[in-house]
């Protein structure tokens, strides 16, 4: 029995499609709204809040692996109560900045949670993805109301990666050998830009979406006001302030790891093309 976490996210639901199409069972996705989850086939639909893991007891009823997006609940917390169920294998989703940027908040964050996993007993696998392509859903709202996008940083290139990449790598790690113990680096297939990254989204649409680039204080100014001014430092120092070259690196570890060459932005932004189309 597989339980994966955070099933209706980008990854998530990209890993349970990919389960599925290996004819992996039995399975269960983990959804505070069972009734109103829409899984693949065979997928048993199980309810749990990961802010509160005593609520977590009947999902991990029977699970021997556990498939974990850090710093989305209590993670002391579910990872002791996966221990007390017989949990055996925790594949967790980390985050690259542990190794390129460990001096931020955010970063050293994750990092513990990867202590606490290796220190609970249960056999591990850390992905450590860096920027999400669907990170880029930040710009919907402007795209859909043919407004400009405005983005510091417009020319600098991360190998950004689609999350059905992070999905496809977890799914090995969750049902073939010779990945316990191993902590991976995950990245796109190629640098790409802010400009760049709209200019495929625009690609996908068939029309043309204007960008514009702002300063860091523009950009600084409104994220604070969502996350808090030491998330937006350190989201600003990631995506183009303090870069350095281990965070510019493409790695091939994604090919390695399925035997698939990663997937380009191109393809992220043709795929989720509706989601910066006007709702009618």
């Amino acid at each position: 029995m597989i339980l994966v976490t955070g099933a209706t996210g980008n990854i998530g639901s990209a890993l349970l499609k990919e389960l599925r199409a290996c004819g992996v069972g039995p399975l269960r996705g983990l959804t505070r709204d069972a009734a109103g989850a829409v899984f693949p086939e065979g997928v048993e639909a199980v309810e749990g809040d990961l802010a509160e893991p005593a609520s977590l007891g009947p999902a991990l009823e029977g699970v021997r692996s556990l498939f974990l997006v850090s710093r989305l609940g209590s993670d002391a917390g579910i990872l002791e109560t996966a221990r007390q169920a017989g949990v055996e294998h925790v594949v967790l989703v980390s985050s690259i900045t542990v190794q390129t940027h460990p001096h931020l908040g955010p970063a050293g964050e994750n990092l513990a949670v990867e202590q606490l996993l290796k220190a609970s007993g249960m056999a591990w696998t850390i992905l450590r993805p860096t920027q999400f392509a669907s990170n880029a859903l930040m710009w919907a709202a402007p795209i859909r109301g043919h407004e400009t996008v405005r983005a510091p940083y417009a020319e600098t290139a991360l190998p950004t990666i689609h999350p059905a990449d992070i999905a496809a790598v977890a799914r090995v790690a969750l049902i073939e050998p010779g990945h316990h113990g191993r902590t991976y680096a995950l990245t796109g297939p190629e640098p790409v830009t802010a400009r760049q990254q709209v200019g495929a989204i625009a690609a996908a649409l068939g029309r043309e979406v204007p960008f514009a680039e702002i300063s860091r204080q523009q950009a600084h100014a409104q994220m604070a006001a969502v996350f808090g001014a030491e998330a937006a430092d350190a989201v600003l120092d990631v995506t183009g302030g303090d870069v350095n070259d281990e965070l510019l690196m493409v790695r091939d570890t994604v090919a390695q790891i399925t035997g698939m060459p990663a997937r380009p932005f191109r393809q992220w932004a043709s795929e989720n093309a509706k989601a910066f189309t006007p709702h009618l």
